[in-house]
């Protein structure tokens, strides 16, 4: 006899999941493919001329790739029932500690893995003060991207952290290319690949669709949801570990500035591609579409020299918009 709390919205979802294409039979998912075709249009009438070069869309792509690690991370959380406004200043804290000189003496392997642990290390510290602490998401994630944020700016001395000649294999993910595309991501493709095998064929994500569903329910069955939180925060840590090797490689420094706002763009991400804030339904497809759809609107504003507060202004309209077809979709659906 199958779960009860393993039941729901996930089980319709790996219904769905049959075939390599059968994402595409979700509504949701061909409103955002028909998105992303009007964006690219828009791209072709107002600059031709920039906007479907190749050092163009693998600009796209590589912008995407450091927002895109954090947003599946993010979705799982979301998925889970929480909310994670610390990873932003967990990339930055990570890229800093991996490019302080002393982690550098150590070569370009010791650094990723000290981002990795840092960033999982931070994750860990919220999951704990979230599933044992009884802390709220919003509270104890406000609170990580403040101290994370100054613990960064403490340890750097506010300076930017230039990575020595001697760890250039860490440039090298950005710079070096297989078949025109860096290789930074690729790594971000491997993240997404595995993340969905991890959401929709283990009872891990399994049990994170019970847990952000119906907690008490999932409880019930066995789960045990306070572990299950813990490890859903640690992984979004680990997200931001890697996603601070890629903004390391695309930049070549570590900074306290990093990921500033990426906090907004995850979360809006995994929100348009219709994962639910209060949990139990969402999809890493959805999401990734939803950062592409965030990627272009950036790069459209960029290359009609637009006003940066009217990106804001417009990508804040987007999650508005994006809510209230949640809320009403909501109500239709409701008995």
């Amino acid at each position: 006899m199958s779960n009860p709390a393993e039941a729901g919205p996930h089980d319709r979802l790996a219904v769905r999941a049959q075939g390599p294409l059968a994402w595409l039979g979700e509504a949701r998912h061909l409103g955002l493919v028909v998105a992303l075709v009007l964006l690219a249009i828009v791209g072709l009438v107002t600059k031709p001329e920039n906007f479907a070069t190749t050092s163009n869309l693998v600009s796209i792509l590589s912008l995407a790739a450091t927002i895109g690690v954090i947003t599946v991370g993010a979705t799982f959380v979301i998925i889970g029932g929480g909310i994670d406004l610390s990873v932003g200043a967990t990339m930055a804290l990570a890229s800093v500690w991996a490019t302080t000189l002393a982690t550098q003496a150590y070569g370009p392997v010791v650094m990723a893995i000290c981002a990795i642990l840092v960033g999982t290390g931070t994750g860990l510290v919220n999951g704990l003060l979230i599933a044992y602490g009884r802390l709220v998401p919003f509270i104890a994630t406000l609170a990580m991207l403040v101290a994370a944020r100054g613990l960064a700016q403490r340890m750097s001395d506010r300076k930017t952290q230039i990575i020595q000649p001697d760890n250039g294999a860490i440039v090298d993910l950005s710079t070096t290319r297989l078949l025109g595309v860096p290789l930074l991501v690729y790594i971000f493709a491997l993240v997404v690949v595995l993340g969905w095998i991890l959401l929709n064929r283990t009872t891990f994500g399994r049990r994170t669709y019970a847990v952000g569903g119906n907690p008490e329910a999932a409880r019930l069955a066995g789960i045990n949801v306070r572990r299950h939180t813990m490890l859903l925060y640690a992984l979004s840590g680990l997200c931001c570990g890697i996603a601070a090797i890629l903004i390391m490689a695309r930049t070549t420094t570590g900074s306290s500035t990093h990921g500033d706002l990426y906090e907004l763009d995850a979360i809006a991400a995994v929100i348009i591609g219709g994962t639910l804030l209060t949990g139990g339904r969402g999809t890493i497809i959805g999401s990734i579409l939803g950062l592409l759809i965030f990627t272009l609107i950036t790069n459209l504003f960029i290359l009609n020299g637009l006003n940066t507060s009217d990106q804001l202004i417009a990508k804040g309209l987007i999650i508005v918009v994006a809510v209230l077809l949640q809320r009403r979709n909501l109500k239709e659906r409701a008995p």
